[in-house]
């Protein structure tokens, strides 16, 4: 009698615990950006990830109460690194493109940007594209800046880089004119760096929109972000996160 009732208080334990989740593995969504593209990611002083997409991931979690892991990757391994599920969700300042909705497919729009010409503080003769024909212009590979350079007529060169501040320095080291680069990217860096480059005046490129990047057959978690984005809209939670970097 002893042995039974033992035995059944084992079972109604090991019961107890599965219903209570203990030990199960724990749902996860695991977000990837490349952490070199300040103020929407960056690594900061203490060598914590941070930055508009890192904070608006976590509160992605939070609102479908799922855990976060955020991943730091290089640009060009983003889209790969997302086919190979090495991560779930992209979430990098990445826009919004026709050619790129080929091969994942984007959230909502999260965030609307523009490209600018970002060229040294001193610098008077360049005043709009047509003034960058015959001149080297530097970009972040395989961005939306790289895209538009790739289109302007008559540029010397297009001299890509992995990250936005080597394309900056180029241009501080006076081997290009200039710089095609996010808006906001280019004020986070003429923040941190006063007196060293500017944004030449005037709406020159299309406004353009950012997206979270999912794999194509991952329609439930997209309705998932999509319905956490409209959420933390709504109840000001994107707001906070938007007036902590803008």
């Amino acid at each position: 009698m002893r042995k039974v009732s033992f035995y059944l208080m084992l079972a109604l334990l090991v019961l107890g615990l599965v219903q209570t989740g203990v030990g199960a593995k724990e749902e996860v969504i695991r977000f990837a950006a490349d952490c070199a593209f300040p103020p929407f990611e960056y690594v900061d002083a203490a060598g914590k990830l941070a930055g508009f997409d890192v904070d608006l991931a976590y509160a992605i979690g939070k609102e479908l109460g799922i855990k976060v892991e955020f991943i730091n990757t290089g640009w060009d391994g983003l889209i790969p690194g997302l086919m190979n599920n090495n991560f779930d969700v992209i979430a990098s300042g990445m826009t919004i493109t026709a050619e790129r909705q080929m091969s994942v497919n984007f959230s909502d729009p999260y965030f609307e940007a523009k490209q600018v010409i970002l060229v040294p503080v001193k610098e008077k003769t360049i005043q709009g594209p047509a003034d960058l024909k015959g001149k080297v212009v530097t970009v972040q590979i395989g961005t939306t800046g790289d895209f538009q350079a790739s289109e302007l007529k008559g540029l010397k060169k297009v001299a890509r880089f992995n990250f936005v501040p080597e394309a900056i320095q180029e241009v501080l080291n006076e081997n290009a004119v200039a710089c095609i680069v996010d808006n906001f990217v280019a004020m986070q860096y003429i923040k941190e760096y006063p007196g060293t480059v500017k944004i030449v005046e005037g709406d020159y490129f299309a406004p353009e929109y950012y997206g979270l990047a999912l794999r194509k057959k991952d329609t439930e978690l997209l309705k998932k972000v999509n319905q956490a984005l409209a959420a933390l809209k709504a109840n000001g939670t994107y707001e906070q996160i938007s007036n902590k970097y803008f």
